[in-house]
């Protein structure tokens, strides 16, 4: 099982290429960054994670800015949103962004991708709140004809274009992992339907592990070989032994979530987790 390191990059916390190098040093297989564009005032959208939302969500940093950085100055780790809000970005231009960060990186790209809770963030950028998922699988698929061919074309309900050339192409083939996030029974779902993981957040209320047996057939009945999916989870309680259960049940990856505080407080955390590796 790999470990990974999330943290909202803040232009207060430790810088993303420094995290990067710290992290890379010490083993950690992955560095996940999030993304909010923007946090509006009227708050009217409550956050899945608790009743007061933390400052950073308001101050993160754009996480594949943050990540070419972390690229430019490291060799192995693996360079993931965690999540990308596909449904409030052009398809087009996200698809040229994470094919050039593939490039950039020499094929070291993990496309975290959900639909987000934020309904006026979303409509800040014209998505509409009931429709966000069948569009977050449209734009997926666009991308994907665009990573994969070479005069991609597309016509759907939401992305249309007529056939293009566009590079570069991503180093990985036929493009970078796409793990979805999201709970059970739904997130899994669309994890199956389209993605190539799953990337459920433990610690809100239920055990990711308790649905792990049931993910796997509902890949199977959906004629996906179970082996195929990975399973990435974020959260986890290392006081009682939570990395060990996640490692015997079979999950690909976890991922601990690290405050966004600066270098003098983050290194010595990152060799604490870096021991359990």
């Amino acid at each position: 099982m790999d470990i990974g390191i999330a943290m909202f990059p803040t232009d207060y916390s430790i810088g993303p290429a420094e995290l990067a190098i710290a992290a890379e040093e010490r083993g950690f297989e992955s560095l996940w960054f999030p993304e909010h564009s923007h946090i509006p005032l009227s708050r009217k959208s409550p956050w899945p994670g608790g009743p007061e939302l933390p400052k950073a969500y308001y101050d993160v940093m754009d996480p594949l800015v943050a990540l070419a950085a972390a690229s430019s100055v490291t060799k192995t780790i693996r360079l993931c949103t965690g999540i990308c809000l596909v449904i409030q970005r052009d398809p087009i231009q996200l698809a040229k962004e994470v094919a050039t960060l593939d490039q950039l990186s020499n094929g070291r790209v993990i496309l975290g991708v959900g639909a987000g809770w934020n309904a006026e963030e979303m409509a800040d950028h014209g998505t509409v709140f009931e429709s966000r998922f069948r569009l977050m699988a449209e734009r997926i698929a666009a991308m994907k004809t665009i990573w994969t061919e070479t005069k991609p074309e597309f016509h759907g309900e939401f992305v249309d274009f007529d056939a293009m050339m566009t590079w570069p192409k991503p180093v990985q083939k036929p493009h970078p992992p796409i793990i979805v996030g999201g709970g059970f029974p739904y997130g899994a779902k669309r994890a199956i339907e389209y993605g190539d993981g799953w990337m459920p957040i433990g610690g809100r209320g239920w055990d990711p592990l308790e649905t792990m047996q049931r993910f796997r057939q509902m890949a199977a009945e959906a004629d996906r070989d179970p082996d195929s999916l990975s399973v990435t989870i974020f959260g986890y309680d290392d006081e009682t032994g939570t990395i060990q259960n996640y490692h015997d049940a079979g999950v690909s990856r976890t991922v601990f979530i690290i405050p966004p505080s600066n270098r003098d407080e983050t290194l010595p955390l990152l060799d604490q987790y870096a021991a359990l590796i």
